[in-house]
């Protein structure tokens, strides 16, 4: 049906269906229909960024909402050899690269920057990585240095100097420890230690018997055995070796608190003198490994899981140091593959397959864009905001914020089911909450940072060992809110509860995400939804826990925690439900954090997006964009952005692994709580995408 045709006070619902060519059903005689608020229809224009040509319109959006915006881009869109998973984030992210591409290319081919500077750095640090004739002749010759030392640990004192300079190197030896603000005292630094130490992305793979844990074991094992020979062993050392640091690993695994277990803040704050500490956990020597790395004043020490920590004391004691060493010396050489021959690192892809199912290893420009990135991102991040972010696109993302902002006060001061000492805690940490955009008011300083072209491991080495002193450096002075957790080319965002804050790089801030010339509807459910997502981080089930201060402290009256933890439960149970592959169901107790901020951020958002409609329009007619109501744009947005296809082997990892549930759950999962969504397309009870109201879950 063509939109001019459509008669003058048609519902937006029955408008958009019929030109969807989706009929929906009619309502039984003991249904109640959802009505659609009735809007004068205008002749619809053509709009940006919600991809037509992408909709299914043999699918009801009412019964399959991920596939009806999105079938035939799914259908189109097979994911390249070198990936586990394809969505628009990726196609965002090849066009980033290619703009970092530009930039560190210019930099690589520029010999004469001033040495020291940002340039010569990041040129440097790019040129290195990217010369393998360079990696291939040197072999192990950069990192001799460190094996002799691994090699040279002669007794349990010696062990522990060794441990504490692995630290320093990040090579994820037994644990990990570093500065972070002391999450019930958010005003000052606290330093922490948590279980680490395994070479399988979970605990679960040494643990458990199914076949997908098998495969990924024995793959290890193969990686392992193969690392080994590459370094000169033969085939029966090798594998002696490889069962040695399997061996030592399932014991720190069977230690190791699983994922869900470390959702709860409380349960990983164990504060501690250390003096106890060190009583609890002797054969580590705490008070030697802080004094030798530049944290000797620290006079207590916060411990995530302490019953691992006994068991990593017990094993450096217990263990014979022969397999301690063999132990070390793989979490080492494993943690920089890259930066080794090219057989190096084919062998931890090959491992790597196993639970991705990518067909080929990225090409290495990639990955040093990348590993660039992740160690002089500030660096270079400068010149690439220079290029992609204007000051007017921030600007209007600022708006954006303040609008979801807003109305999320709206949400809590009418929530029905909150007391109002709560609301009044809850509204002080949402006017607490700081917001960055964009890129850092202040830059990292780099200039005690050393990178030549000498070597790529060195190099790699040298940040590494920066980057932790940098890190140590903070204990003891004043907290750092200027500081970025993530690189202004980042393609993400994220809530910090101990800072309060949310922070949306520029990489993220860019079509299809963001689109300053894009209309309201299309940008509030996309870069809005992620901005609703990360705000309302701080009031899902870890985040509420979390006070306008940043400090771990419960401002809930007890009756609306336990309201809270029940509604939440609704949602826990919906995602539970959620199966994409035979036998494999989705984690609700995992994913809770991010489907609860899906699921809330959404919500206050399209209120948001009504209120600046309302603001824009009054009762008037309100625009018909490509066909579409702006609600019903503001869905598609939400969804076109969250489109995947995914392989099966990285599907499995990711309901292992990741807190983050499948795409088409993140898009249809809140849509199926939400009666706007209902309106919006004029669904009706019994359709696949409404669900009953005794059902569906309200929180916000």
């Amino acid at each position: 049906m063509n939109p001019t045709t459509t008669p003058r006070r048609a519902t937006a619902a029955v408008f958009a269906l019929a030109l969807a060519g989706c009929a929906t059903s009619q309502p039984s005689a003991t249904t109640t229909p959802t009505v659609a608020a009735p809007v004068t229809a205008v002749a619809s224009v053509p709009g940006r960024s919600i991809a037509l040509a992408d909709i299914d319109r043999s699918v009801s959006p009412c019964d399959d909402f991920f596939q009806f915006s999105g079938g035939n881009w799914l259908k189109n869109n097979p994911v390249p050899g070198y990936a586990s998973s394809w969505g628009p984030r990726n196609l965002l992210g090849d066009r980033t690269q290619a703009t970092l591409k530009r930039i560190l290319e210019e930099a690589a081919a520029n010999t004469t920057a001033a040495k020291g500077s940002n340039a010569q750095k990041v040129g440097d640090f790019y040129a290195s990585g990217m010369d393998s004739v360079g990696l291939e002749k040197a072999g192990l010759k950069y990192l001799q240095p460190e094996l002799a030392r691994i090699a040279a640990i002669k007794d349990l004192k010696t062990l522990q100097t060794e441990l504490a300079r692995q630290q320093t190197l990040g090579t994820g030896a037994f644990f990990r420890a570093g500065v972070g603000p002391d999450r019930k005292q958010s005003t000052v630094y606290a330093v922490n230690f948590s279980q680490g130490g395994l070479g399988m992305p979970d605990r679960d793979y040494y643990l458990k018997d199914d076949a997908r844990s098998k495969a990924v074991r024995t793959a290890y094992i193969t990686y392992l055995t193969n690392t080994f020979k590459l370094m000169g062993d033969a085939e029966a050392t090798a594998g002696k070796k490889a069962a040695t640091v399997v061996r030592l690993e399932t014991r720190l695994a069977q230690a190791s608190k699983d994922r869900v277990a470390l959702r709860d803040p409380y349960a990983s704050y164990n504060k501690m003198t250390v003096a106890e500490a060190n009583a609890q956990f002797p054969n580590i020597n705490l008070p030697g490994m802080l004094a030798q790395n530049g944290l000797g004043t620290a006079k207590e020490v916060i411990i995530g899981q302490p019953a691992f920590f006994k068991e990593v004391s017990t094993m450096l004691k217990q263990e014979p140091l022969a397999d301690v060493k063999t132990y070390m010396t793989w979490q080492l050489v494993s943690s920089v593959p890259s930066a080794l021959p090219k057989a190096y690192s084919d062998e931890a892809f090959r491992f790597a397959q196993v639970q991705s199912g990518a067909k080929q290893q990225p090409v290495r420009w990639k990955r040093m864009q990348s590993a660039t990135d992740a160690t002089l991102g500030e660096a270079f991040g400068q010149l690439y905001v220079d290029k992609a972010f204007s000051p007017a696109a921030k600007q209007k993302a600022l708006d954006m914020v303040a609008n979801i902002k807003a109305s999320m006060a709206d949400h809590i001061q009418t929530n029905t089911w909150m007391s109002d000492a709560t609301k009044q805690e809850a509204l002080k940490k949402l006017n607490a909450l700081r917001v960055k955009i964009g890129y850092p008011d202040k830059w990292k300083d780099y200039s005690a940072l050393n990178i030549s072209r000498e070597s790529y491991l060195k190099n790699v080495l040298a940040a590494r060992q920066w980057n932790y002193q940098q890190n140590v450096k903070k204990f003891g002075g004043p907290i750092d809110r200027n500081e970025w957790g993530m690189t202004p080319p980042t393609i993400n965002a994220y809530y910090n509860p101990p800072m309060n804050e949310i922070v949306f790089p520029a990489g993220y801030l860019q079509p299809p995400f963001f689109d300053p010339e894009a209309d309201d509807a299309v940008n509030y459910g996309a870069i809005g939804g992620v901005m609703g997502h990360e705000m309302t981080h701080g009031f899902d089930d870890q985040g509420r826990q979390y006070d306008s201060e940043g400090n771990l402290r419960d401002w809930w009256t007890k009756e609306d925690g336990e309201q809270f933890t029940q509604r939440a439960a609704v949602v826990g149970r919906q995602y539970d439900a959620f199966s994409p592959l035979d036998s494999v169901h989705v984690n609700g107790k995992l994913t809770m954090g991010e489907n609860l901020a899906d699921f809330a951020g959404l919500t206050i958002v399209h209120a948001a997006l009504e209120k600046q409609l309302q603001k824009q329009y009054g009762n008037g007619p309100r625009p018909i964009i490509d066909g579409f109501t702006p609600e019903q744009r503001f869905f598609l947005s939400w969804a076109q952005l969250r489109r995947t296809n995914i392989r099966p082997e990285a599907l499995r990892q990711q309901i292992l692994t990741d807190p983050h549930s499948p795409g088409q759950y993140r898009t249809i999962g809140p849509l199926m709580n939400m009666p706007q969504f209902y309106q919006a397309f004029g669904c009706q009870q019994g359709q696949k995408m409404v669900r009953p109201d005794a059902e569906r879950a309200v929180i916000w």
